[in-house]
């Protein structure tokens, strides 16, 4: 039962200045539970009425003070506060919860909906580092609860698998690469190779021009080029995917940037027709200074394409494929002028899709922790930091719970957990210190906490007879830590929704560590194994529902849920 829409409801009878929607946006929860468990303000109401707010709250007091959901309804200072009939409430949820499962939370407001969610987009032959994190567990996040909400989504690894960084790759390999060296460890062995050149370069200016001849190679189709330029694609491929296999991510297309290197004259050729372009020094632009941004370079001097045109065939290719209601970029805040300028330019060709291409931008990742393995320089490798992860949970494992049974298994569960919980735990526009100490701890806001809590649930329910045919006495979950709980499972759904909307995965990360603290309190405070048969059947079942509802809540931020820990 969503029970802000049935104060909606109630409130839409005796409110016809405001429609339903505005109504029910407008239903909260106040921040001091004594003020009750929602709340509904009645300033918007004053103009309308003619009335003071607190006027109005006490008008409505009388007109929706007799349904038994509540236990008391109040105005107080221009609110009009509900509180929910604890047993009633408890009773309504919980069954609710244990009814949906895995389902609980979710809905289909996203049904036929489609949605494109780009994230990740690694470069070929480059480290995948810590600082892709971001970009790769934000968007399998958003990926996860967009379908969660009945979306229709299209996971697309765009990667950068186009540029003249593929020339210089290619003279790289052709002098200095070792074919089974570089198979044996391909990212860090073609990074050599690539910082090997512009070593050299500096001292032979040719072989820029070398690289640049082999690119035109690889634009023009030559066999070697095009052969070469597949190995190092498939090498890197090969490392990605495992490191993705760790992490749970999965993608329906890695079309990247040369998929769309053919769809790019179309592009340009519009451009010009529709007189959008103008030449600039023999280049090719559009002056974005009357909307308030700098020009757009579209051509180089040389006729060449940009990252923007390539964007731009991209999102085109999309909605002519897809049809797409939302197309999602998560990148980093860096490339914001980049968007502002391509979104632009398709609105100035004439799309009304332009307002669906999204921009989800956030923050950097520093490491705070200079003793993390790194295979290069300051470059620390994602998997490195994901094994090291493994690895410290599995030696407190040995030391706190030798005995525990897949303890292997169980450590990779936390220790990459740990890793993508707080990345995602942080709030996607801010920047953030990776300290692998305060990740792996259980105890504070951290995913192994969220995991043990989870485990918890688990062992209690693995000690008491779950589903008999004993009715629970939900009057048992009236006391403070009960009614907590409670509240927090009933947020879940307007929760995900909250994420969806914001494109915050963190809006459910944060929920978790909620729902878990209020759980061990629940724990703490209520004994689960009584004599009363009802007043156990009532904490088992709010037992249950957390399990699930924690379950629910990390796989959506991308975790695990280990039943034993």
């Amino acid at each position: 039962m969503n029970y802000k829409e049935s104060i909606a409801k109630l409130l839409a009878d005796n409110i016809d200045v405001l429609s339903d929607e505005e109504i029910l946006s407008l239903v909260e929860h106040p921040k001091n539970t004594d003020m009750g468990d929602y709340a509904f303000p009645c300033f918007k109401l004053a103009k309308a009425f003619k009335k003071a707010p607190n006027l109005i709250a006490e008008e409505l007091v009388s007109k929706v003070n007799d349904s038994e959901l509540f236990s008391k309804v109040e105005a107080v200072a221009g609110f009009l506060n509900f509180t929910v009939n604890a047993e009633y409430f408890a009773k309504n949820i919980i069954e609710e919860v244990l009814n949906l499962g895995v389902k609980y939370g979710a809905s289909d407001i996203g049904a036929n909906k489609k949605t494109i969610i780009e994230y990740s987009s690694v470069n070929i032959a480059k480290p995948f580092h810590m600082g892709h994190i971001r970009s790769t567990m934000i968007g399998e996040s958003l990926h996860r609860i967009y379908k969660f909400l009945g979306y229709d989504t299209v996971a697309i690894n765009h990667l950068g698998d186009y540029g003249t960084q593929f020339g210089k790759l290619i003279v790289a390999y052709k002098r200095w690469g070792n074919k089974d060296v570089i198979d044996a460890n391909p990212i860090p062995e073609l990074l050599k190779i690539y910082v090997k050149f512009h070593q050299e370069a500096e001292t032979d200016p040719a072989l820029e021009d070398e690289a640049r001849a082999w690119f035109t190679k690889l634009e023009n189709g030559d066999e070697e080029a095009v052969a070469l330029w597949t190995l190092f694609k498939e090498m890197s491929l090969k490392v990605f995917n495992r490191v993705y296999g760790k992490l749970g991510v999965t993608f329906d297309s890695y079309a990247g940037e040369s998929f769309y290197s053919d769809k790019m004259p179309a592009i340009v050729k519009e451009l010009r027709e529709k007189n959008i372009v103008e030449k600039s020094e023999g280049a090719e632009i559009v002056n974005l200074e009357p909307y308030g941004l700098t020009p757009a370079l579209v051509t180089k001097k040389d006729g060449s394409s940009l990252y923007l045109t390539r964007d731009l065939a991209a999102a085109k290719y999309r909605k002519d494929h897809y049809n797409f209601d939302k197309n999602i970029y998560v990148v980093g805040s860096a490339q914001k002028l980049h968007f502002q300028q391509w979104i632009k330019i398709v609105e100035l060709m004439g799309y009304d899709w332009y307002k669906d291409c999204i921009h989800v931008d956030f923050g950097m990742v520093a490491l705070e922790d200079g003793a993390l393995s790194t295979r290069k320089g300051n470059v620390a490798f994602l998997e490195d930091v994901l094994d090291k992860a493994v690895e410290q949970t599995l030696l407190i494992i040995n030391e706190k719970n030798p005995d525990l049974e897949n303890k292997e298994t169980v450590a990779k569960q936390i220790g990459v957990g740990a890793v993508v919980f707080q990345e995602l735990y942080t709030s996607r526009t801010k920047d953030y210190s990776f300290s692998l100490e305060k990740t792996l701890s259980f105890e504070g806001e951290t995913g192994p906490y969220v995991q043990y809590t989870h485990a918890r649930a688990c062992s209690v329910l693995r000690k008491v007879e779950v589903g008999s045919n004993i009715a629970p006495d939900y009057a048992a979950l009236t006391d403070e830590a009960s009614k907590a709980v409670v509240r927090t499972l009933s947020k879940f759904a307007e929760i995900v929704i909250l994420a969806h909307k914001n494109y915050e995965p963190h809006t459910v990360a944060r929920y978790a560590i909620e729902l878990a603290q209020g759980f061990n309190r629940f724990y703490h405070d209520n004994p689960i194994l009584v004599d009363d048969e009802a007043v156990r059947a009532a904490r088992v079942a709010l037992v249950q529902a957390t399990e699930i509802v924690l379950k629910n809540a990390l796989y959506l931020v991308c975790l695990e849920a280990p039943e034993k820990m």
